[in-house]
């Protein structure tokens, strides 16, 4: 089982990306999708989660309405449209997959997640 993420570079404040992250070897579609990232000398923090069999998806606060997750259930792939980028988004971002009960607090932490790609670095410049 891999999970792969792409879509990172560098890009301007208040610019755009979208980051890709495609699981191989197994369908995710009864797990949940979840996006972490590490800012520089950093912890590891929740972006957002996703799951199409609970129908839900949960926004860290300093991304809501900014940041879209979606999923491509033909290709395996959830996507992280990411808009109005801003410094403090700069981080290797994680794309991992989980199947933890919806309810469970355990989404949002990375011990809640089974399944993680290799990150991909995005780097927002002021």
């Amino acid at each position: 089982v891999q999970l792969q993420a792409s879509g990172g570079g560098l890009v301007q404040a208040g610019g755009s990306l979208r980051l890709s992250c495609t699981a191989s070897g197994r369908t995710f579609s009864n797990y949940h999708m979840a996006w972490f990232r590490q800012p520089p000398g950093k912890e590891r923090e929740f972006v957002v989660v996703f799951s199409s069999r609970a129908g839900g998806t949960i926004y860290a606060d300093s991304v809501k309405g900014r940041f879209t997750i979606s999923r491509d259930r033909a290709q395996n792939t959830a996507y992280l449209q990411m808009n109005n980028l801003k410094p403090e988004d700069t981080a290797v971002y994680f794309c991992a997959a989980g199947n933890r009960p919806w309810g469970d607090s355990s989404i949002v932490r990375p011990s809640g997640c089974y399944y993680w790609g290799k990150g991909t670095l995005v780097t927002v410049s002021s």
